[in-house]
């Protein structure tokens, strides 16, 4: 086939489980098939373009710097997001330069199938009806979580709304699309549902199982891992929950546990939580996530927002790292609790599985055991990826 896959990024560099997502499912695809990349690029990066022959066999770099979230700057955005029809999170990515290269490789070009990744592409298709929409969440359902979560009116007013429009506008787009490609089946079940989709089903989200694979030996990080963007919202508020709410339990029965948050741009918020807190260190960007994963003892999910699926559960299964979760921050994804995973969805019951995986390397190890054989058997990029194949070829133009 000759695939038009469009993204609002690029792929490198990877510090993004949506990135991380599409780049295992590219790669797979390349091998086998023609793939014509076009993507927003922002000013400062120039590693994503120089990068992209590793996923494609050609790639179309669109200049675009969206404003960011804690700047001032967005303001006015703000303020245009209560009026405008589009919700913010995703009119933020569209690009009439975009736009205007989808219309000529379409012009130009006889493709077999198209990709729309992530609902934010989508204002940058004149026509949704050639493209497979790929959608790495149900972005309604995350907005609609962070009303329910959080203490400020103001922002409840805000999230509510947004999640009204986004509702509206994802609804739309899923309907309108060829096909709609969800990362479970809960997402699929929700579009089903919630938007009247009838052409979608779901691809398992799949996981690089060898580079992950645990050496020997590793030095030693830390008690617990929290690994992934720092500047997304849910990240944020998972580990402002934590740090404020089950941290303390945790350091009541063991108090010298430490805790390592490793991800890029850590927000302002996750930096005023973790300030003078005994043990806790903020990383930032790190070159290389598997030492981090390899030299903790725990890694910890305690997301109570979010969509789609989190690559950082069967990341951590892969590295030999046992899980405590949120039922939510492991949703979508096989697994057998206190097999494979343990849950906690109170701070106490989250403290309390913490503390158990701590005190007991044997419970570790069997628990760790358990998942590097699930995904091992499961969810290899190789495996997942002809699931995704079989759909486009059966949804070929």
């Amino acid at each position: 086939m000759k695939i038009l896959w469009v993204s609002p990024f690029f792929l490198h560099p990877t510090d993004r489980g949506g990135q991380i997502r599409t780049l295992g499912t590219l790669k797979e695809l390349h091998k086998r098939h023609e793939v014509h990349f076009c993507a927003l690029n922002a000013s400062s990066n120039t590693e994503g373009p120089q990068r992209a022959g590793e996923y494609s066999t050609r790639s179309f770099a669109v200049p675009h710097d969206p404003i960011p979230r804690a700047s001032l700057r967005i303001l006015p955005q703000l303020f245009q997001a209560i009026f405008s029809p589009i919700p913010l999170a995703v009119s933020r990515y569209h690009s009439t330069a975009l736009e205007r290269v989808i219309a000529e490789r379409l012009a130009e070009e006889r493709y077999d199938s198209v990709v729309c990744d992530f609902l934010a592409c989508a204002p940058n298709f004149r026509e949704m009806e050639p493209a497979v929409l790929f959608q790495h969440n149900v972005e309604t359902t995350i907005w609609q979580r962070h009303a329910e979560q959080t203490s400020s009116s103001l922002r409840r007013r805000f999230f509510g709304l947004q999640a009204r429009k986004m509702a509206a506008y994802e609804a739309q787009i899923c309907r309108r699309s060829r096909f709609v490609i969800a990362v479970s089946d809960i997402d699929a079940s929700r579009m089903r549902n919630d938007f009247s989709v009838t052409r979608v089903a779901s691809v398992s989200t799949g996981v690089d199982v060898d580079s992950l694979a645990p050496p020997p030996h590793a030095d030693p990080v830390s008690d617990l891992i929290f690994s992934g963007s720092m500047d997304w919202l849910p990240n944020i508020d998972a580990m402002e929950f934590f740090l404020k709410e089950i941290f303390p339990l945790v350091q009541q029965e063991l108090p010298r546990t430490t805790l390592t948050i490793a991800g890029r741009a850590p927000d302002e918020r996750v930096l005023r939580a973790a300030e003078g807190v005994a043990g806790v260190t903020v990383t930032g960007s790190v070159p290389d996530m598997r030492p981090y994963l390899w030299g903790s003892k725990v890694s910890i999910i305690p997301l109570r927002i979010g969509g789609g699926t989190r690559l950082k559960v069967y990341e951590s299964m892969a590295a030999g790292v046992p899980i405590v979760s949120t039922t939510i921050g492991a949703e979508g994804l096989t697994y057998t609790p206190g097999r494979d995973l343990l849950i906690g969805d109170t701070p106490q019951q989250f403290a309390q599985q913490c503390v158990r995986m701590l005190r007991d390397a044997d419970d570790r190890a069997a628990v760790a055991g358990n998942a590097m054989r699930l995904v091992r058997d499961n969810f290899s990029w190789a495996a997942v990826t002809q699931e995704f194949e079989a759909i486009l070829q059966q949804n070929r133009l």
